[in-house]
């Protein structure tokens, strides 16, 4: 079971460490835990972490080791500074900078290539949800990705994300089963995850963990959705 927090654009390196220290001290054995912090806090997020089983990822990743691309991380750079893995293909990313399928998979190929754990993000809006077209949307989604050891698959309805309207868990495992019909990899639900609603989500079998966002910004309701991931 994974659980992963996406912190977006919250917690500068102060926070971080504050965060991290109080995370350090909690005893969550029996679940695989990233938090996801923005690029200018994971030097802090990694060096706080070290020598605990706490993962660090980015929250994003550029396809070429290097070149005039401003604003971009590559992934050899995120290696560099001991960054675990990265969140790729995010709703964000997708609808407000441009992201493509096209532009997803060459992040998800060079983060693998270069030994990076991936987060690949799919999911539907609203509107392709009313009009029945989820399963065509995540196909679409899905066919730029190829199996990997160090890929996992996050289900997050876009229509769930930052508005506190979840999934049922019903839908959740249909998706989530739906994806492992069209790539072999783990599946973890995103979408307004609460310590309230984690426990029923996590019991769905096809349900691997949770990409989690603005309930992993407080280590108190962050670990009580890990907790609830051990218990399941």
């Amino acid at each position: 079971m994974l659980i992963a927090g996406n912190w977006k654009m919250y917690n500068g390196p102060a926070e971080t460490a504050e965060f991290c220290l109080g995370l350090r001290e909690q005893e969550l054995e029996g679940v695989d835990v990233v938090v996801c912090p923005p690029f200018v806090s994971l030097a802090a997020a990694v060096q706080l972490l070290a020598g605990t089983e706490i993962a660090v990822a980015a929250q994003n990743v550029h396809w070429d080791d290097e070149g005039a691309f401003t604003g971009e991380v590559s992934a050899g750079m995120l290696r560099e500074l001991g960054v675990y893995g990265t969140i790729v293909g995010h709703s964000e990313r997708r609808q407000y900078f441009g992201e493509t399928d096209e532009t997803v998979s060459k992040r998800v190929h060079a983060a693998l290539e270069a030994g990076l754990f991936v987060i690949a993000c799919v999911g539907e809006t609203e509107q392709e949800r009313a009009a029945g077209e989820t399963e065509a949307v995540l196909r679409r989604q899905l066919a730029v990705l190829e199996p990997d050891d160090n890929l996992v698959l996050a289900y997050e309805p876009v229509w769930a994300i930052g508005t506190g309207h979840t999934s049922t868990p019903e839908h959740a495992q249909e998706a989530s089963a739906f994806i492992k019909s069209q790539v072999e990899a783990p599946v973890i639900y995103g979408g307004s995850v609460k310590p309230g609603n984690a426990a029923e989500l996590l019991a769905q079998p096809d349900v691997d963990g949770a990409l989690v966002g603005g309930a992993s910004l407080e280590l108190e309701s962050f670990t009580a959705i890990c907790r609830a991931a051990i218990r399941s």
